[in-house]
This record gives C-alpha cells, sequence and structure tokens, in this order.
C-alpha cells in the first residue's frame, strides 16, 4: 500500500475524534478512545470471514462438555485469537437503545480470547463505555469505524464490476498507521523528547548494520530477536523480515522468534495485537508489559540479534528507587567485576537511563556461539560524552571499549525523528568483532545523506532513502578512512583523570588586632592554653607576617604548646591567610632517603632542622585542578606534567593513588570542518555598502545637513 493511502486512513481515523469525541473528551483524551477501537476494528475485520465457524465450533465444544477451548477456536477462526460472542461490530451499529448497546457491546468485548481480553485491559477500555453511553455517541463511534471510505481489513474490497475498490491492509501498514496516530496524539499532548517511535528508514537501516556484515555466517537454525524497549513492535518486524530474507538469499532455513519489553501499556497492547493478526500467537507470549530496568522479564535469556531504541533525556529514578536505591542496587547487570573492581557500578544519573538499557541489552549477549551477539542501538549525543572518570556513564563506555565490543557509531541527519530534532546516533556493537575490525571503532558521520521529506511530519523533515541506507551501510562495511568515515583504537577516546595538587601556603599574622580576635575564639571553644602560647611565641617572633607556617608551628611545639588536629584547625582560621610567596605547610616528614624522592607524586626535598628530609606538602583546595591526560599520550602521565604543568606551576605535583580512567567520545572533535575566514576584500565590500546605506542618516536624526 502507497504511503499516500496510508496517511488517508491515518487522516479519516484521526478525523473520528474530532467528529465524535470533541465535547466529551478533551483533546489530550482522545487518544484513550481512538487507539483501542482502531485495534478492536482491525481485530474485527480480520475475525469477520470465519465468524460463523466460531460460532458453530462453539456451539459443539460447549454441547460435548470440552472445557479447554482455546485450540480448537482459534483453528475455527484461523487466527492465533477469536470472538465468541454473537456480535461483530456490524451487528452493534443498528442498536437503537443506549443501555441495550452497553450491554451487547460489552458482550461482545467479553467475547474476545484470554489474549485479546490482555490487550483491552492495558487500553482499559472498559473504562470507557459508561461515558461513551452517558453522552449517546457509542453508536455514532462503531458507524464511523465501520464506514466503507477506509478498509482496516486484510482482505482487499473490490466494487460490483471486479475492480479494486480498496487494498487490503496488511500488517506492517496496519502498524505504520497505529504509529502515525500515536506519533500524532503525543504531538497534541506534548510528551517528553524521548518519548517518540523509530522511523521505518532508520530502523531498515539498523536491521542491515546488524544483519549484513554476518550474512555469509547464517546458518539454517533457530535465532532470537530482542528488543527492551520494543514499542509497538515494529523494529523487531523489520528486523525479522531482514533475517528473514538474507538467510533465504544465502538458501538457509531460519526459524526466528521475537522478544519483547514495553513499558508503556496500550503500546504493549498495540504490540501483542500486531502479533495476533500476524497468526503469532505463540511469539505474543515472549513479549511483556514491565520496566525493563526494574522487571527484567528475561533475567537468564540470552539473544542472537538485539534492536532498540531507549527512552533518552528521561529519568529513571522511580526504577532506581525499585532497585534499592544507587548505595544499595546490586542487579548483577549493572555492578558488575571489571578492571580490578569488584563492585564496578554501570549506573548512570537518574536523570537520563538510556545507557542502561544498552547494559541490559550486553548482559544478555550469547557468548558460546559462532557469531556471538550483535546489537544496534539509537542514542542521542549525551551517550558520547556525559559523564566524568568514575561515574556510571563514562564507566559504561571504557567497558565496552575495554571488552572491545563498540564496532562503529553513525551520526544521523538531524531532525529524523518525529517528537525531537536533536542530533542521534546509532551504536553497533557485538562481541565477535571480525579479524580487521579488533581494537578498533569506526566513527560515520552520515549527518548530510537524507532526502527531504515534501511535508514534515511532527518535528522529521527528512528520512534516508533507499541510496542513504546503502551508502551508510557501503562506508561500514569498507571500513576505510575518508571525509565521512574516521577509524581509531579504542585507546583513543580514552583518558586518565588526574588531579593535579600545589602546596598550600600560609603567612601568619601575630599583630595585637588579630591576636585579640584569635583570644575570643579560644575562651569560646575553651582553649585559653593556646591562645597563652600564641602570645608567648608572637612576643618571641615579632608581629609578622610570617612566611613560614612550619616555623611557627615549631616555635609553639617549643613553648610547650601540644598541636591537636583542632587546635591546629583553630590556629589556621585565625591566625594563617593563604599567600603564594609563603613557605608551603608540611603534611608528613619522611627519613631522609633519596629514593623517597619524588616531586612529581608529592614527595619533596627540604631542610628541617638543620637537616634534609623528603616532606609532603599539605595540598591546597583553592589551587587543586584536574587534567585530562590522553591513553595515548607519549610518555604517559608523567609526560604530560612535565610539559604541560610544571612549566607553569613547578611545585605541582599528583597523586597516582587518585587517577581515574574515563572514556567519551567527540564527534565535534573528529569531524569539524572549520569554515574559511572571508578575505579582508569581502569585508571591506561589506563596510563600504554599509556606509552608503546609512549615509545621511546621522543628519537625518540630529537635522544637519537638511536642506
Amino acid at each position: 500500500m502507497e504511503n499516500g493511502d496510508l496517511n488517508w486512513i491515518s487522516n479519516f481515523i484521526w478525523g473520528i475524534a474530532d467528529d465524535v469525541l470533541r465535547d466529551v473528551y478533551v483533546r489530550g483524551k482522545y487518544r484513550d478512545v481512538i487507539l483501542p477501537m482502531t485495534v478492536i476494528r482491525r481485530l474485527d475485520a480480520v475475525l469477520e470471514p470465519t465468524k460463523q465457524a466460531v460460532l458453530d465450533m462453539k456451539k459443539r465444544l460447549d454441547q460435548a462438555g470440552i472445557t479447554n477451548q482455546d485450540a480448537a477456536l482459534q483453528q475455527a477462526a484461523g487466527q492465533a485469537f477469536y470472538n465468541t460472542s454473537p456480535f461483530a461490530l456490524r451487528d452493534l451499529k443498528a442498536r437503537g437503545r443506549q443501555q441495550q448497546l452497553k450491554a451487547d457491546f460489552e458482550a461482545y468485548l467479553d467475547g474476545f480470547s484470554p489474549n485479546v481480553q490482555e490487550i483491552l485491559d492495558k487500553f482499559k477500555v472498559r473504562n470507557q463505555v459508561p461515558t461513551l453511553v452517558e453522552a449517546d455517541i457509542l453508536a455514532q463511534l462503531i458507524e464511523k469505524f465501520l464506514d466503507d471510505k477506509i478498509n482496516l481489513s486484510l482482505k482487499p474490497v473490490y466494487r460490483a464490476d471486479g475492480s479494486l475498490k480498496l487494498p487490503g491492509l496488511d500488517n506492517h501498514a496496519m502498524g505504520t498507521i497505529f504509529e502515525e496516530l500515536i506519533r500524532r496524539f503525543n504531538e497534541e499532548n506534548n510528551e517528553e523528547a524521548g518519548e517518540h517511535f523509530t522511523p521505518r528508514d532508520v530502523v531498515r537501516l539498523m536491521a542491515r548494520l546488524v544483519f549484513l556484515p554476518i550474512a555469509e555466517q547464517v546458518t539454517s537454525g533457530t535465532y532470537l530477536v530482542y528488543d527492551g524497549a520494543c514499542g509497538t513492535g515494529g523494529m523487531l518486524t523489520v528486523a525479522e523480515e531482514t533475517l528473514q530474507r538474507l538467510a533465504e538469499e544465502h538458501g538457509k532455513e531460519a526459524a526466528i522468534h521475537l522478544y519483547g519489553q514495553e513499558i508503556n501499556a496500550e503500546t504493549y497492547a498495540i504490540t501483542k495485537s500486531d502479533l495476533l493478526l500476524k497468526g503469532q500467537g505463540e511469539e505474543a507470549d515472549n513479549f511483556f508489559h514491565g520496566s525493563t530496568l526494574s522487571q527484567d522479564a528475561f533475567p537468564s535469556r540470552e539473544f542472537d540479534f538485539m534492536l532498540s531504541n531507549p527512552p533518552y533525556g528521561k529519568s529513571w529514578k522511580t526504577d532506581l528507587e525499585r532497585m534499592g536505591g544507587k548505595g544499595d542496587l546490586r542487579d548483577a547487570r549493572f555492578v558488575i567485576q571489571h578492571a580490578g573492581d569488584p563492585e564496578y557500578s554501570l549506573i548512570t544519573r537518574s536523570s537520563d537511563g538510556q545507557l542502561m538499557f544498552l547494559v541490559n541489552m550486553l548482559s544478555k549477549m550469547k557468548r558460546n556461539t559462532p557469531l556471538g551477539s550483535r546489537i544496534a542501538e539509537v542514542h542521542n549525543g549525551s551517550s558520547l560524552f556525559t559523564g566524568g572518570a568514575g561515574q556510571g556513564e563514562s564507566n559504561i563506555r571504557r567497558w565496552i571499549l575495554d571488552n572491545d565490543w563498540l564496532e562503529a557509531i553513525i551520526a544521523l541527519p538531524l531532525k529524523m525523528f518525529y517528537n525531537t530534532g536533536i542530533a542521534t546516533y546509532v551504536w553497533v556493537l557485538t562481541n565477535r568483532k571480525a579479524e580487521h575490525r579488533r581494537g578498533k571503532v569506526q566513527l560515520i558521520d552520515a549527518t548530510a545523506w537524507f532526502k527531504p521529506l515534501r511535508k514534515n511530519l511532527g518535528k522529521k523533515n527528512c528520512e534516508l532513502s533507499w541510496e542513504d541506507i546503502h551508502r551508510i551501510c557501503d562506508t561500514f562495511l569498507r571500513f576505510e578512512e575518508s571525509e565521512e568515515s574516521k577509524i581509531f583504537p579504542n585507546e583513543a577516546f580514552g583518558y586518565w583523570k588526574v588531579t593535579v595538587e600545589r602546596p598550600l601556603r600560609l603567612r601568619v599574622d601575630l599583630s595585637e588586632r588579630v591576636l585579640a580576635r584569635f583570644r575570643d575564639a579560644c575562651v569560646r571553644d575553651k582553649e585559653a592554653a593556646l591562645a597563652d602560647g600564641v602570645d608567648r611565641v608572637a612576643q618571641e617572633l615579632g608581629t609578622g607576617p610570617h612566611a613560614d607556617w612550619n616555623a611557627f608551628l615549631s616555635s609553639l611545639e617549643l613553648n610547650g604548646v601540644s598541636l591537636s588536629a583542632k587546635r591546629r584547625k583553630l590556629l589556621q582560621a585565625g591566625l594563617a591567610t593563604r599567600d603564594e610567596t609563603a613557605e608551603p605547610v608540611i603534611d608528613k616528614v619522611h627519613k631522609p632517603r633519596r629514593a623517597d624522592l619524588d616531586p612529581l607524586h608529592g614527595r619533596f626535598e627540604a631542610m628541617l632542622d638543620g637537616r634534609m628530609c623528603v616532606v609532603e606538602y599539605e595540598p591546597d583546595r583553592n589551587l587543586r585542578d584536574t587534567e585530562q591526560v590522553p591513553l595515548l599520550e607519549e610518555g604517559g602521565i608523567e609526560a604530560f606534567i612535565r610539559r604541560e604543568v610544571l612549566p607553569y606551576a613547578a611545585d605541582a605535583w599528583y597523586d597516582p593513588e587518585r587517577i581515574k580512567v574515563g572514556y567519551e567520545i567527540s564527534f565535534t572533535r573528529y569531524f569539524y570542518k572549520p569554515q574559511p575566514l572571508r578575505t579582508l576584500e569581502e569585508i571591506r565590500a561589506d563596510i563600504v555598502a554599509l556606509q552608503s546605506e546609512t549615509e545621511g542618516l546621522l543628519g537625518e536624526i540630529t537635522g544637519e545637513g537638511a536642506s
């Protein structure tokens, strides 16, 4: 069916809401009626040809006293579902009295098979019946969905002369209509940017990125395909079609089973109904309603292929709390053993859980099969760089790259999605990289490869044509450097986060004004003895200021003042001022062994009491800084510090124990194309043109030069 026909059907159904529901429902609630009625009419249309056969079978089964009737009724219906009520929707539109229509419509709903009952419950369709009856619009609503201008059945409709009036509506086309209706309702309700459906062109690209690299390796057998944020199941459907076609082209027979989980009840209901309409009743049992993060439906299942477009920019705080909170979360998917850390955290900020969905899929990879697992997942730009070293997002990127799972990231054109215009990227991962890809990552800039739409679909103003999809896939498969394709070693995205310290330098003021305030503070803290000791030292050393804090403390100790941590804090708060010209404050003193000297690690040589010692200085928190040192830095951290830090701060050092490893990926850095500067002649021409435009304006304002 052509896109124009699908749009016409979508527009017709959309129009039903305005025609029937206006003044009864607010616009934001139209979807509560229109979506389930669309599903009901679709199910009804598919069941119409076998309606009598089902009723006859039901009668025979009841007469025979058979209670387990499901399989026989499905066989009679020729579908994975059925309806045993005496009604079809066409029988209900002529019902005159509203209360009779209400009873008959509810009996019609009750006649559906158990698998459809779950769909109706998730839609909460029965909750709408009293409102529709009270407003006297239920009959009108049913009649609109039975209008002969549209055909929601699988079979085409012919005119009396045998010519085609309306084509049949296959399941893929029906799915497209569902998604278009949901997109419109989301727009009406100003849904968040992360709540959107993946356009078919993007799904086709993702499916090919997953399957093409292993097309020659597909053998006859069973393959499991999974989506942890499956929406209406469209991504899985396209993946199944793509894999089936590839297998057939290579003379193989592939049995493909789909698995999915979806948190939105009505979207889940649409997925289940779509599977039932395809005759995949058993397959529908592989789909679950609930949160993938906190209610994983497949904790022990592994999959061959996984594709997903998880919500991004969306909080998962509720899931986090259900799982025990960040401090107590012990889910083996998200707290693992890696890089020598037995509790390596893959937990991201609660404000955005998109990378958690990727971690969930990576935890379900097959590890003991020749093909392993292949994954394609859509993310926005924040997954590339948010989270500093040691934080969840960075830890996830490190874990992925340390394991050499990331094959490629493709930057898609802007405004590819219905409800958001932000930059989006497809990540392609596998635990069975081809030999020539091992240890490397390919970045592809496909932002300029698209075809404009004649008319925007929400915020989507462009699409990937088949030529664009082939171009991206060819670039991916060739694995060569070009203007749009860059190849890097895994380590190119990693860095050491190094904390650079500088010593605290304090001068001491022992003037009477300062001492008076200090005495008052000591009285409040019951430290009169400390105040007396300072007074004695002040008489010995003079008012100052004194540039050696260490010498001042030594003088106090010589005067019999013991220096607890509390007293040191009082002294520093009351008498000291930071001064970059003062001597560094000594924190620790070591035995004078030359082997202990290591200025880069904070161990310096100093003269104390007439002897040379090795000391550690107290760091100045106000001067503390961090440096990101690339993992591929020639000479490592120390070479970087010597080149980039010490020439500007000779007393700086870093603590090897505080180094953290982080990973980030910057498309801008690798694909930025600077705009050429304008020539002086062009600038001069603009200035001259501007002067000519404004000539005489000042005179007109001031009245000068007027004739």
